[in-house]
């Protein structure tokens, strides 16, 4: 690229690059169309949506394993891997404070449920770990065989870390088994690259069987609920992130993230996972032009660590859960409500569900005593929030890699790329 002072963004690249997001949206919007006209044909196409997905399932374990390892253990200099994972998780938790924050000022401006709920249905609760076991099960598996799976991110991510720093204090920065996971993290990418062209076919099916099935179950107050948090998403993208950039990147940093963001936004809203967005993220990073040992970090670390949109969710669900039971949010609970938002995100998984884990802490801290009635009333809104806070989650783990970058490679790392 030339410099210039703004960015000069080649507009055959752009070209490149929209003309597949533009082939996924008509598939979104195909698919919404069929699966409103013909529910029962949509769900019976479903299989096509879920055979991309276990496809990207299938490559995120190898892929994180690849880059995180591959990322650590290549460093010539070991200070600088301990700054980028440091200043990675001051953002994650700096970021998700302002999140949590802005929802609760919302939540108490525009309540979710106005009147108490009456007869509110019950739902039987199975076991729920406490607090040291989720944490001793976010870091640590029972043995190798169960780091294997998608359902064990953050577990990996440790893993990759030290098997990475192990590597590195042998080899230094170069030798064999570097060579191997930097080599292999290259061909998981390619790998990537060649499922992708699937893409279309598989959000067609996606998003006609949404259609299908929850286009008509929201009720008044969820429908409230949602009124509140689908704009803030899209107005957090629209404002937030360009700071952000703008902090990380400089001049012209703003635009240049937007020109790459909507890609990793759109695998996001189309999978409802964080993980699967990883590849999508790695490749816009590269093309920005942003370190590979920075976003060999940020952005699988963040798929599991980076949960600003839900930071959101979180809020909004004890404000909604409060409101059924005939209470209201109060400002002396703005502390530990956020603490607790930061804390629940950072250990949700970066799959579709996340096993729960963010509404047994809720329910633990706040509703101990009314857990069978409040579990399923928080269930419901993670489910219908699920999109969009997935697409801040994911797309957020590229802006944040602009912050990093900021500190691990100087304010002016984007200018010195661009020259």
């Amino acid at each position: 690229m030339k410099k210039s002072d703004d960015l000069n963004i080649n507009k055959s690249d752009i070209a490149k690059n929209y003309l597949f997001l533009g082939i996924l949206i008509a598939a979104m919007i195909l698919g919404c169309v069929f699966g409103a006209m013909n529910p029962d044909a949509a769900r019976k196409i479903n299989f096509l949506g879920t055979i991309f997905i276990n496809m990207m399932f299938c490559i995120v374990v190898p892929l994180v394993f690849a880059s995180i390892a591959g990322a650590v253990a290549g460093m010539k200099n070991r200070t600088r891997a301990g700054k980028i994972i440091g200043y990675t998780i001051a953002t994650f938790v700096i970021t998700g404070i302002i999140a949590a924050i802005i929802m609760f000022v919302l939540m108490k401006a525009y309540p979710p449920v106005l009147k108490a709920w009456e007869n509110v249905p019950s739902e039987e609760l199975g076991e729920y770990a406490t607090i040291p076991q989720m944490i001793t099960n976010f870091l640590t598996t029972s043995d190798f065989t169960g780091l294997l799976t998608r359902r064990a991110m953050l577990p990996l991510i440790v893993f990759s870390l030290i098997f990475g720093f192990a590597t590195n204090l042998i080899e230094g920065g170069e030798g064999p088994v570097t060579n191997f996971i930097l080599g292999l993290s290259k061909v998981m990418v390619k790998f990537v690259n060649i499922v992708t062209y699937y893409a279309p076919v598989a959000f067609f099916a996606i998003f006609a069987n949404l259609m299908a099935d929850y286009g008509h179950m929201i009720t008044e107050a969820y429908a409230r609920a949602m009124i509140v948090y689908y704009p803030l998403c899209f107005i957090y993208l629209f404002t937030a992130f360009p700071l952000f950039a703008w902090f990380g990147g400089g001049k012209g940093a703003a635009k240049l993230m937007f020109s790459k963001l909507a890609r990793p936004a759109i695998v996001s809203l189309g999978t409802c996972s964080s993980v699967a967005t990883i590849p999508t993220n790695l490749n816009v990073a590269e093309e920005t032009g942003i370190s590979k040992d920075v976003s060999n970090i940020v952005i699988p670390l963040g798929a599991t660590m980076h949960m600003d949109g839900s930071c959101f969710s979180c809020v909004l669900k004890i404000a909604f859960v409060l409101g059924v039971f005939g209470q209201q949010l109060s400002w002396n609970q703005l502390i530990p409500i956020t603490l607790l938002a930061v804390f629940s995100s950072v250990g949700m998984s970066g799959v579709p569900g996340g096993g729960y884990i963010g509404e047994y802490i809720i329910c633990s801290v706040f509703f101990p005593t009314r857990m069978e009635l409040a579990f399923p009333i928080l269930v419901a809104i993670g489910n219908l929030v699920d999109p969009p806070a997935t697409m801040i989650n994911a797309s957020g783990d590229y802006v944040v890699s602009f912050i990093v970058s900021r500190f691990v490679d100087g304010k002016d790392w984007l200018q010195k790329k661009l020259k």
